[in-house]
């Protein structure tokens, strides 16, 4: 088990939602700590904890909502279809995807079975709850400049409940010392929309993401 800490004010991450502790120890340390976690019931049916991945020194996070079910077999965040849409975005804005660190809200895959296909379900509060000690941590192992938020629960995690993907997405704010963050869709919630709207929110995520890439441009430029 990980040992605990009550977070403080120079320790606790820039999340709405709070965390009663965070896990001690380096990236790699928290990754093998995350591979045992029974917080919540997720891991009984799960392959694998699915922790995230990137470089220590990334200056970028991206939080997803939880993995899926080629996420949960290949044990790596964003290699499904999801994953693709992202690269490809990512790609369209000149951002290199190995820069960045890549992670999830939930790091376990949460289904339910029709026939052979094991189909995503939504963690509930309860399970949200109990994975968040995990990504407070690597907030605070990151200290990113630039989070950005896909879909609506890791958007909630970071500015409460109230936050709403329709009306405020693509909208920067200060989230701590020295960090920002947006929130934009989650590329799998693109890809289960019907046209028209698929269209729509697809070109709202390409903005978006292009935003990103001009917010990783400036903070470039201070850093000189």
């Amino acid at each position: 088990m990980p040992r605990k800490r009550p977070p403080d004010d120079d320790l606790a991450p820039p999340l709405a939602k709070p965390v009663d502790h965070i896990p001690d120890g380096s990236l790699e340390s928290l990754r093998e700590q995350a591979q045992d976690c029974r917080a919540c019931p997720l891991w009984r049916n799960a392959t694998q904890t699915v922790f995230g991945a990137g470089p220590p020194d990334a200056r970028v996070m991206f939080i997803g909502e939880q993995p899926g079910s080629q996420e949960d077999i290949e044990g790596q965040p964003f290699v499904g279809p999801a994953g693709r849409l992202l690269h490809e975005a990512l790609t369209a804005a000149g951002i290199d995807p190995a820069t960045l660190y890549v992670t999830n809200t939930v790091k376990h895959f949460k289904y339910e079975r029709s026939g052979k296909v094991r189909l995503h379900k939504r963690a509930n509060a309860a399970e949200q709850a109990a994975c968040r000690p995990w990504l407070a941590a690597e907030m605070l192992r990151l200290k990113p400049r630039l989070v950005i938020a896909l879909g609506a629960m890791a958007a909630q995690t970071l500015f409460g409940n109230q936050f709403r993907l329709t009306r405020e997405r693509g909208q920067w704010r200060e989230i701590g010392t020295d960090t920002r963050a947006m929130a934009t869709w989650h590329p799998s919630a693109i890809l289960r929309m019907r046209s028209p709207g698929r269209e729509v929110a697809r070109v709202h995520f390409f903005q978006d993401i292009a935003s990103v890439a001009e917010a990783m441009r400036k903070d470039m430029r201070k850093k000189r």
